[in-house]
This record gives C-alpha cells, sequence and structure tokens, in this order.
C-alpha cells in the first residue's frame, strides 16, 4: 500500500470519504498501517487514556515527541498528524518551537485547538513549512473555559464565529480542519464554505472525513462512551479488522448516522 500524502487527501475534497484513528505507540500504528485508515492522530487525548487524566490540560510538547516518535517506528503507511498540547500555540514563538519537536519526532501535520486568534500562529507555521491542522468547535484544551465537555455552535453567534474562524483559517494557509462536536447542519456549512479538507468528530456525517480514538472505536474504553463513538470491534477482530470496519462504515455512509450526531 502507498504511503498516504496530504495531498492525496486534499485530492478526496468532494470526491470520497477518508478516515483517520488515534494511535499512540508502534504496535498500534502497525495495526493502523494494515487497515484501510489513511491517517492517524497522536492526540493529546493520551492524557486521559494513557495517563489516567480528567483533561488534555496536563500533556506536555516532551510527552507527544515520545509518543509521536513512538508512532512513527510502526507506521508505514498512514499520514501521522500530532497534537500541540496546551499552551503551546498561545504564541508564534511557542508554537514554532513545539512543532519542530513533533516534525522532528516524526509528526507530518501538526494540529492546533482555537480560533481566529490562531491566523498568526498558523501563518507563522505555514512559512516555515508545517502543514497545519486547525481544530475548531468543542477544543478540549478549552474544556475549563466551557464549563465542561459541551457540543458547541448551537447558538448564532457561535455559529457564525465558527464559520468566520474556518474561513479565516483557510485564508492564513491551514491545510485542514477538524470539527468536534457541533450540531450537523454547521459542519455541513463549513465543509462546504472551505476548499479544504474538513475531518469530523461528533460533527454528522458530512465532512469530509471521520477520526476516532482508538480505545473508543475497539471498546477499550472503560468509561460511558461519548454520543458521537461507535465500538467497532468484533469478536476475532485484530485491530487492523476493526479499524477497517470504521473505515468502511464511513466511506459507505453508514457512521455517523443521526443518533451520533447534534442538534442544533
Amino acid at each position: 500500500m502507498k504511503r498516504t500524502n496530504l495531498a492525496q487527501l486534499r485530492s478526496y475534497k468532494g470526491q470520497q470519504k477518508f478516515t483517520c484513528v488515534t494511535a499512540y505507540d508502534a504496535t498500534f500504528a502497525h495495526w493502523a498501517s494494515e487497515s484501510e485508515v489513511q491517517m492517524v492522530l497522536v492526540g493529546d487525548s493520551l492524557g486521559m487514556v494513557l495517563q489516567g487524566h480528567d483533561s488534555t490540560v496536563p500533556v506536555t510538547v516532551d510527552d507527544m515527541a515520545y509518543h509521536t516518535r513512538s508512532v512513527a517506528k510502526g507506521n508505514q503507511n498512514c499520514l501521522i498528524m500530532s497534537d500541540l498540547p496546551f499552551m503551546q500555540a498561545a504564541t508564534v514563538e511557542r508554537a514554532l518551537t513545539g512543532a519542530q519537536a513533533l516534525m522532528q519526532a516524526g509528526a507530518e501535520v501538526i494540529k492546533i485547538e482555537g480560533d481566529e486568534r490562531l491566523v498568526p500562529v498558523v501563518q507563522a507555521l505555514n512559512a516555515a513549512g508545517v502543514p497545519v491542522c486547525v481544530h475548531l468547535g468543542l477544543t478540549p484544551q478549552f474544556v475549563h473555559r466551557f464549563g465542561g465537555y459541551r457540543v458547541q455552535g448551537r447558538d448564532e453567534t457561535s455559529r457564525a464565529a465558527t464559520l468566520a474562524a474556518a474561513q479565516a483559517m483557510t485564508e492564513a494557509g491551514a491545510d485542514m480542519l477538524l470539527l468536534e462536536c457541533v450540531p450537523s447542519e454547521l459542519a455541513r456549512a463549513v465543509t462546504h464554505s472551505t476548499p479544504l479538507p474538513v475531518i469530523g468528530i461528533g460533527a454528522g456525517p458530512d465532512t469530509d472525513a471521520q477520526v476516532l480514538v482508538m480505545h473508543d472505536l475497539l471498546g477499550l474504553n472503560p468509561h460511558k462512551l461519548a454520543r458521537f463513538v461507535k465500538v467497532f470491534a468484533a469478536s476475532g477482530d485484530t485491530p487492523a479488522d476493526s479499524f477497517s470496519r470504521f473505515h468502511q462504515a464511513v466511506c459507505n455512509h453508514e457512521f455517523p448516522a443521526p443518533e451520533h450526531s447534534f442538534d442544533a
């Protein structure tokens, strides 16, 4: 299988769906590469699923670089995206330093969380040759400001702000967008408003791609699952089988279904 690159994913816009799963080590990066998914995310979600924290806030750049390096060792075919952790995109200088560490560890796309205030950061990363995915909607690093993990974009003000942020990120030079926990109608509007690939999680069926945390889709999460999660593991599966089942459900427009989505 030929290794996925960013240009390939951009060419899928409006043509076909693609999928992404999280991975945090060489073993699961290997299984992702053996599946049909095209992209792995080394997510700061590792703070919750690996380190046992109740949010992603405690995760450091060193944590992210370590796990990115581990994933790169086991990956063969997937594009690797890594999260800049809490406060690392607060200034251009911090973003450049963090992105350098993650890119040198093996990341091929850097994901940052925020809103229109990220424009200078996106521009600087773009100028430095760093591909960027901007995470909008429910941004877990802002959980304390939101007062919990709540659906975003349900009122007209926040809906307009999300659309404006997507446009600003597109103009600033972002390469991808990720929308988390927003109403399906808003995700559809954002996806149609930008030439960039839009990845969704809890954002309905109309985004260009879907991502899930591997612990969730494999049924390994001991906690109550979020509404937007579906377990794709079956008896006798390898992780690659489950990842491919997720991929096929997305490409066949079977997932996410209405029960995995949010209304305005």
